[in-house]
């Protein structure tokens, strides 16, 4: 399990979460253990070591992009928010911590044994009144929220982390339910940095399935009017979407 030291295998970066693009990992190293893990909440650390243990403990928010959410929750004055992809809830207990005693949280993920793991945690953090889990597929969901018309510019913020190939399905609309000045995160978007890559590189099978949609969802962001972007390298890459019209 990946604690708050290093731990390095054949030279490569093995802190659970780990999916920076910094070509350096002592450098990122730096950054966990100087600014990151000195201030993370007890509850998050709790759940960051709980999720070490899982075999599919690479689908978790990495400890620097959960405070970089934890900080621009705050900064926006988040109170209505909604996470798509969910996982063991590391992300979800950075925003939730974040929002105010009665802010709200639409959490969508089709596997609720995952989001159970985490859930003993984040009752102790205290939050859990804050959350309205849904499991199963979220599409139909948004689809009936658009439909019901009462959701419609409601949201202040919405982190995307699920399945690649429906960003684009759930960017059509979001972007109907975040309000005007509202901001939607897209995780994952320079995806291990095969967006770059040369076309017979060796990618990971589900890397290479999936590069095709984060290049078409990456192309569609930079053109749409109705936002304004900004892509970090935190993590695996996150986009920024606020809404302008």
């Amino acid at each position: 399990m990946a604690t708050n030291g290093a731990n390095k295998e054949n030279g490569r970066h093995q802190e659970v979460g780990h999916k920076s693009l910094l070509q350096s990992d002592a450098l990122y190293q730096y950054i966990l253990e100087t600014s990151v893990y000195p201030r993370e909440p007890q509850p998050m650390k709790e759940l960051r070591e709980l999720t070490a243990k899982h075999p599919w403990n690479i689908m978790t928010t990495s400890a620097d992009e959960g405070q970089f959410l934890n900080m621009l929750l705050k900064l926006i004055n988040a109170k209505n928010t909604m996470e798509i992809g969910v996982y063991t809830g590391y992300s979800l207990l950075a925003t939730a911590l974040a929002l105010p005693d009665d802010g709200k949280i639409l959490a969508m993920d089709i596997n609720r044994d995952n989001y159970e793991l985490g859930l003993p945690t984040i009752q102790k953090a205290g939050v859990a009144h804050k959350i309205d889990f849904r499991e199963g597929p979220a599409l139909p969901v948004l689809d009936q929220m658009i439909e019901d018309g009462k959701y419609h510019g409601t949201f202040d913020f919405i982190f995307v982390d699920a399945d690649k190939n429906n960003y684009l399905n759930y960017h059509k609309r979001l972007i109907e339910l975040v309000k005007v000045g509202g901001v939607i995160g897209y995780d994952n978007t320079l995806w291990n940095g095969s967006v770059v890559a040369p076309a017979d590189a060796p990618l990971r099978k589900y890397v290479r399935y999936y590069r095709d949609f984060v290049l078409e969802l990456n192309k569609a962001l930079a053109v749409d009017p109705r936002i304004e972007i900004c892509q970090l390298p935190v993590g695996d890459g996150i986009t920024l979407c606020r809404r302008i019209s």
